[in-house]
């Protein structure tokens, strides 16, 4: 077969024509060490810090330490499927997670995959998990209540949408009811609810998710789940992941309730990564960042002025403590990032007081002026006369006779401690729970025996409901207490109270 040099020029050319070239560039590297969900990378010298890494098989990583001779990054997968040697590629995009309203009602873990086998989430947007937090000039002041249907919180130490409530005690005192309470206490109310499991048993998770379907609170809740089965760097992300879904709505001009379950283990969950990346430790071994850790997830929460969008994130976060230590590092920490804290004492639990609030070492900074009218009215002297009869019963245990002035002090504080008590899974409205103050600051309980208080309180509501319906009607359109309104109140309890009281001496 004889070519002729001018087909073959031909050939070629025609080759050439048809040949594209196809060049991947990449930014690669090696890795030099994996060990403990922790790889140390070579050669990626313009890795950006919270950077993704791509790992072969799949597996990504989390670019937390620059150092001068290798990358530092935690893996969020599977390490087994990582070793010396492999190929890691930059993607030059900061960690996101997936947002929208297609997360409401799903649980997903902290990368924003579900895990509630309901298939897969229709997100059509993402957005990074870190963020610089809302600045003051587009922030508003709290003013638009937050109720959490419980009693002792919504009168003492009100919360108001866009504030960081901080709630804190031992462990097994009723922390996770209360945040509960209160997502189911959103219900018609506007209010989407974020629930962040970080470092709890997969049993606590799935409880807690089946007790919010019950309730119907799924319809507007997400759950973000990394558990303590799961590695650090997850439960270290979670809580990010959750604010950054609450980002999106809050942009929208939606109101977001979110419960960071714990902060403690967050916290936990940090150090583990710090000292595996080789950080230096400082107090109680955490690294020195730490309080920048929990300030700049906190201070995402904000209620945001209306040309902003005009939405707001309220948080609740929760923080264990060990034996009422509220003084200890982390607790002190948060503390003074959030605008109060709702305190659970063990000994109020013990002692049969649900929820077990210490009204002495709780309080809301901001609270208060986000309060309807109707309940500072009835509200106002409630923390005073649960201060005095504390004090009052820490020296009556050292004296047998009493005067009456002390004995009528000692009968109205435990007639209130237990009107304040409240079963879980059932949030009172705020204008009930104004009808159930009402009978404590106009001293109607005075003649109830403290046995019947309870039974009291739930009739005489009912009552109200049942037979002067127009008193609720006033309370809601109005929210306060008018002067003729208080009249005719105090004419309708007076009238219950003694009946109340007649049958019960027959």
């Amino acid at each position: 077969m004889n070519l002729r040099p001018e087909e073959i020029s031909s050939v070629i050319k025609e080759q050439i024509k048809r040949y594209a070239a196809q060049l991947e560039v990449a930014d690669v590297g090696t890795v030099i060490q994996v060990a403990d969900g922790i790889a140390r990378i070579h050669g990626l010298e313009n890795a950006m810090q919270g950077e993704l890494l791509e790992f072969p098989n799949n597996v990504y990583g989390l670019v937390m330490n620059l150092e001068e001779e290798h990358v530092g990054a935690v893996l969020l997968g599977d390490s087994k499927e990582v070793k010396e040697g492999d190929v890691v590629k930059r993607t030059n995009k900061i960690m996101e997670v997936p947002v929208g309203d297609a997360l409401i009602g799903r649980v997903v873990n902290a990368l924003g995959q579900p895990i509630d086998g309901l298939g897969p989430i229709a997100a059509t947007a993402t957005r990074p998990i870190e963020r610089v937090a809302s600045g003051v000039m587009s922030r508003k002041s709290v003013s638009v209540p937050l109720q959490t249907g419980i009693k002792v919180i919504d009168s003492i130490i009100p919360i108001g949408r866009g504030q960081r409530e901080l709630i804190i005690g031992d462990r097994q005192t009723g922390k996770t009811a209360i945040a509960i309470d209160t997502i189911i206490n959103q219900k018609g109310k506007d209010c989407l609810c974020i629930y962040v499991a970080i470092g709890q048993k997969n049993s606590t998770v799935a409880q807690v998710v089946e007790k919010l379907r019950q309730a119907g609170a799924m319809k507007y809740t997400t759950v973000v789940c990394a558990t303590a089965s799961e590695t650090a760097p997850l439960q270290y992300i979670a809580p990010y992941s959750g604010v950054t879904i609450g980002e999106e709505w809050m942009a929208k001009g939606d109101d977001v309730l979110i419960i960071y379950d714990d902060l403690s283990k967050h916290a936990v969950s940090y150090r583990t990564v710090s000292l595996l990346l080789r950080r230096p430790p400082g107090r109680e071994a955490y690294p020195g960042d730490v309080f920048y850790l929990h300030s700049r997830l906190l201070e995402r929460s904000a209620r945001l002025a209306p040309e902003y969008g005009g939405g707001s994130i309220t948080a609740l976060p929760i923080i264990e403590t060990l034996a009422g230590d509220i003084a200890a590092y982390i607790p002190t920490n948060v503390i003074s990032i959030t605008d109060g804290q709702i305190f659970l004492q063990t000994e109020l639990f013990n002692a049969g007081q649900r929820p077990a609030i210490d009204s002495g070492l709780s309080v809301s900074r901001v609270g208060s002026s986000a309060q309807i009218k109707a309940i500072k009215q009835v509200s106002g002297s409630l923390k005073v006369e649960l201060a005095n009869y504390r004090e009052m019963l820490s020296f009556a245990q050292f004296g047998s006779d009493l005067d009456a002035s002390t004995k009528a002090v000692l009968d109205h504080g435990a007639k209130v401690m237990e009107i304040l008590k409240q079963d879980q899974y059932s949030p009172l409205s705020v204008y009930d729970q104004v009808l159930s103050l009402f009978a404590i600051k106009h001293r109607f309980i005075k003649n109830v025996p403290l046995s019947e208080v309870k039974r009291y309180e739930s009739e005489v509501i009912a009552h109200i409901h049942e037979k002067h319906p127009e008193i609720v009607e006033e309370l809601v359109s109005k929210k306060a207490i008018s002067s003729e309104l208080e009249a005719s109140m105090k004419e309708v309890y007076t009238n219950f109270t003694n009946d109340f009281v007649n049958t019960l001496g027959k």
